[in-house]
């Protein structure tokens, strides 16, 4: 670990660069962020209905 990660408390990004993970099956690519849902597209498809979310054509 670097002195500026010690400082800061922060841990390296993976491949991905997510710092995030999907809050439903962890899931680290394809997340969607805006509103602070951090939900992979997959789980967000299934549950977003639920959420109150409705599809537009």
């Amino acid at each position: 670990m670097s002195e500026s990660e010690a400082e800061t408390g922060e841990h390296a990004t993976k491949r991905t660069g997510q710092l995030e993970a999907c809050q439903r099956c962890g899931r680290e690519q394809g997340l969607v962020g805006k509103y602070d849902i951090w939900l992979c597209r997959q789980c967000f498809r299934e549950i977003a209905r639920g959420m109150g979310f409705r599809k537009y054509k």
